[in-house]
């Protein structure tokens, strides 16, 4: 693949580098108890975010270079379908924080060569059918990527939360 680095590319590589660091982060000298721990209301641990914007990022990814998957259309999930998504908000007992984090660093590689080497950031997919996306509307490249780094830093702020209410520990400040 040809690689083209300019000011707008970098700017991407530099946006999902600092929001990635900061997810990553919250999880510094966890056991993996500890990245399974609830500390809010919320179902959510820091182990779970992880995983979830991993896939999150590999999903998008595959959408800037394939189109929509075929089975992501929400709208015909069965139950055991939510239940496998439900499943990617945990971190499971035979998983473990430090396989998530190198899945994670795995696809951040992948969507970093990704930027690198798409030839055009224009390239425009439909979305799936989902009641969160206005029918018929397509994203560019472009749009995929600042959506993940978006979804990433969204999910920072969470885990951030999560951490300072497991032991005190804070991302800043």
């Amino acid at each position: 693949m040809t690689t083209v680095i300019d000011t707008e590319r970098t700017d991407l590589l530099d946006m999902l580098a600092t929001s990635r660091h900061f997810l990553r982060f919250t999880t510094r000298d966890l056991t993996d108890d500890q990245a399974r721990q609830r500390t809010t209301a919320s179902e959510l641990t820091l182990g779970g975010l992880i995983k979830h914007v991993a896939k999150v990022e590999a999903t998008w990814a595959d959408f800037i270079v394939n189109g929509p998957a075929p089975s992501s259309n929400v709208t015909s999930m069965t139950d055991h379908d939510f239940s496998e998504w439900a499943a990617g908000f945990q971190l499971l007992p035979e998983e473990t924080l430090a396989g998530v984090l190198a899945e994670y660093a795995e696809v951040a590689a992948r969507t970093d060569e990704l930027v690198r080497s798409l030839p055009d950031l224009n390239v425009s997919h439909p979305l799936p059918v989902a009641p969160w996306y206005e029918p018929g509307a397509s994203w560019t490249a472009r749009r995929a990527l600042t959506h993940i780094i978006a979804e990433t830093a969204q999910h920072s702020g969470h885990a951030d939360i999560i951490r300072e209410s497991l032991d005190g520990a804070k991302t800043m400040g």
